[in-house]
């Protein structure tokens, strides 16, 4: 995910770590992203959300807008990124998420004008919540796959057959 980002001049990356972060951080080129640790990690997804937009916010107080990804989506590429910003300068609107299998999701693209709203959000609930909050503002990227995602071991095993 990091290469991808980084190939569609996506700057900076972020990427929040919570469980089993030792290990994980081993495997992330430093040179290419910031490893930002999650304390809060067991309480759900809001908080990784919220720990990455807070770095991003203190170290990049310039930036626009974020892209939220998950780790566990294989089939995220450099032009379904690039889609995402595209289509927000030509709609205008704040909100750019993935569309795939009837649903709106990751990767999305926030702009700055929503990051209050993501700072608000509590446990497991994740960005979907203010997409589905905000759908006059919302525009949305096919993503072919984007429902395969890898979540176990056997997951991945079964991604290649």
């Amino acid at each position: 995910m990091v290469n991808v980002t980084t190939d569609a001049n996506i700057n900076p990356v972020i990427v929040v770590l919570g469980s089993n972060a030792a290990l994980v951080s081993n495997e992330i080129d430093t040179d290419k992203a910031c490893i930002v640790f999650n304390k809060d990690w067991q309480t759900g997804m809001a908080s990784s959300i919220i720990t990455g937009l807070n770095f991003l916010v203190e170290k990049y107080p310039s930036t626009d807008g974020v892209i939220f990804m998950m780790c566990d989506q294989p089939f995220v590429s450099i032009d379904l990124l690039s889609n995402l910003i595209t289509t927000q300068n030509e709609t205008g609107k704040p909100i750019v998420c993935s569309s795939y299998e009837n649903t709106l999701g990751a990767p999305a693209l926030f702009h700055k004008n929503i990051f209050p709203e993501l700072l608000l959000l509590k446990g497991d609930t994740g960005a979907r919540k203010i997409i589905q909050q905000h759908p006059d503002d919302v525009a949305k990227v096919f993503f072919l796959k984007g429902n395969i995602d890898i979540d176990t071991l056997e997951d991945y095993d079964n991604l290649w057959q």
